[in-house]
């Protein structure tokens, strides 16, 4: 594959995903869900220095089969799961296929999976028994964290108005002053 090959790179993951390549002189940010056009070379770099392997398998997905083979990613099905493959996985899909998609999927679908069984939300019970099992994580705890935040339109809250204990001193013509307030002379310039 020659160097200048553009390929199409989509960042999967629920955060911001970077990478810096000093001998290229790049330095690249994808926000969530964001697609660029990578030169093929820039991703050969990348794969060169630390931590770069781990981004290209776990975070970002190649949209070029050849690219993936000559980067020397060994990837599942899973590796090209979309956010609507997951959906579909988590309403559609059997125990089966759920469990094969959490024992091989990369980092960046495993964030998807907790996203989206809470956000769906995710009803089938033995599903959330093996997300809690396999990933240590509460659908259920969180979808109930999710549904009791605070949104905003202050219903959720009752106002109170403070209340005095003790009864305050009385005082014949109302509260009087300990000290006259200090006499200013307005000055007005002309």
């Amino acid at each position: 594959m020659n160097k200048e090959t553009i390929v199409k790179v989509i960042n999967r993951s629920t955060g911001g995903v970077g990478y810096a390549i000093p001998e290229l002189n790049v330095r690249r940010q994808f926000a969530v869900r964001e697609t660029k056009d990578i030169p093929f070379g820039e991703l050969q770099a990348l794969s060169f220095i630390p931590g770069g392997m781990p981004i290209l398998r776990d975070y970002l997905v190649i949209k070029n089969e050849e690219a993936v083979k000559e980067l020397g990613l060994e990837v599942q099905p899973e590796y090209y799961y979309t956010e609507q493959d997951v959906k579909n996985i988590l309403l559609n899909g059997s125990q089966d296929e759920f469990l094969d998609c959490l024992d091989f999927a990369p980092e960046g679908v495993i964030e998807m999976i907790k996203s989206l069984s809470v956000s769906l939300p995710l009803n089938d019970m033995s599903k959330r028994e093996a997300i809690f099992k396999k990933l240590d994580f509460n659908v259920t705890k969180a979808i109930e964290i999710e549904n009791t935040k605070y949104d905003g339109d202050g219903e959720d809250q009752q106002k109170t108005t403070p209340v005095r204990r003790a009864a305050a001193p009385k005082t014949p013509n109302g509260p009087a002053r300990r000290v006259s307030p200090p006499k200013y002379k307005v000055v007005t310039e002309e």
